[in-house]
């Protein structure tokens, strides 16, 4: 037996809950998996938060174990690319809302959703950059492929939360001028310590604006979407880039081509559950190597999975600085 948190859904209504799994469960309810993984760290991300609250369809099959990140030690595998003692990384790929997710002590997975976890990280570290620290990875790097020039002003909208801070850090780390959006005030000392050299109110952005507006940004990570993402486009420089990751705004996008046929501004969609693998070891080797490892703390804040449920909805609220990680042996 293990500890889990498990979803349910019947017709007596939704429950989340902390309790006691056993391996046949586990094996039934997971049973494509050819990867058995003792999970050490979770996380709480946005969709890991509308999971546990039930407050979107995020889950797609009952019941579920959720947690769409971990990092742990192989168990078991008859998987060729994994062996018992190996230490892995997992995010996305549809765990935690059609495959039991890391919410738990064990996850049986697939192997060919697995990465060997990267040189220079233990896998706490692995999940204090988690899904979101790897999608801001994604993003930087669309930035930097699209020739972004280093030393140009760039926008992180969203900038206090998982994506955005990793993001700032990333960003500023190679040597871009980053200014930070976010709707905390109080949060502007603690996104210049990671790098930002302004810290705007997302007020500026969040408003319907106009379809094209003064250039500014070279390039943008849009963690936000609706009319944040709208004006981070009509604010963006001729030929800037704006990496597209996130909806906390709306899933609306209400835009017009203007800046896309005007001034040639890219918009470029970053998709972190289905990336390829070679991209996804590519970001994971970069985060490993050119991320400063020595902010994570100020990044990261660590609960145990006791207190898992309780905390989902203060994700949702954005009452959560940065990364909210689960040690899931306590």
């Amino acid at each position: 037996m293990f500890n889990g948190i498990v979803l349910t859904k019947a017709d007596a209504g939704f429950d989340a809950k902390l309790r006691a799994i056993s391996d046949e469960e586990l094996a039934t309810n997971a049973a494509d998996g050819d990867v058995v993984v003792r999970v050490e760290w979770s996380t709480i991300n946005y969709k890991d938060g509308l999971a546990i609250t039930d407050r979107a369809p995020v889950v797609r099959k009952w019941p579920m174990v959720p947690g769409i990140d971990g990092a742990g030690t192989v168990e078991s595998s008859s998987h060729a690319g994994f062996a018992a003692g190996d230490k892995v990384v997992l995010n996305g790929w549809g765990v935690g809302e059609k495959h039991w997710g890391c919410l738990a002590q064990k996850a049986r997975l697939k192997g060919d959703w697995l990465i060997a976890l990267p040189a220079g990280l233990n896998t706490r570290q692995a999940m204090s950059i988690g899904t979101a620290g790897y999608t801001a990875m994604l993003c930087a790097l669309a930035l930097e492929r699209e020739g972004v020039p280093r030393g140009e002003e760039v926008l992180v909208t969203g900038a206090a939360g998982g994506v955005g801070s990793v993001a700032v850090a990333i960003l500023s780390r190679w040597g871009y001028k980053v200014v930070a959006s976010t709707g905390r005030a109080s949060e502007a000392d603690y996104l210049k310590s990671l790098g930002a050299a302004e810290v705007i109110d997302r007020k500026l952005l969040s408003e319907p604006g106009k379809a094209l507006q003064k250039e500014r940004w070279a390039g943008v990570v849009e963690c936000v979407g609706s009319h944040t993402l709208a004006n981070a486009c009509a604010q963006a420089r001729y030929r800037g880039v704006v990496a597209a990751c996130g909806n906390a705004q709306g899933m609306d996008f209400p835009s017009t081509v203007a800046p896309f046929i005007l001034r040639g501004v890219r918009l470029i969609g970053i998709d972190s559950v289905m990336c390829p693998m070679p991209e996804r070891k590519a970001a994971w080797d970069r985060l490993a190597g050119d991320f400063d490892l020595a902010s994570l703390d100020s990044i990261t804040t660590e609960i145990g999975l006791s207190e898992a449920v309780g905390r989902a909805g203060d994700v949702l609220a954005g009452k959560v600085r940065g990364r909210l990680v689960v040690d899931v042996n306590r």
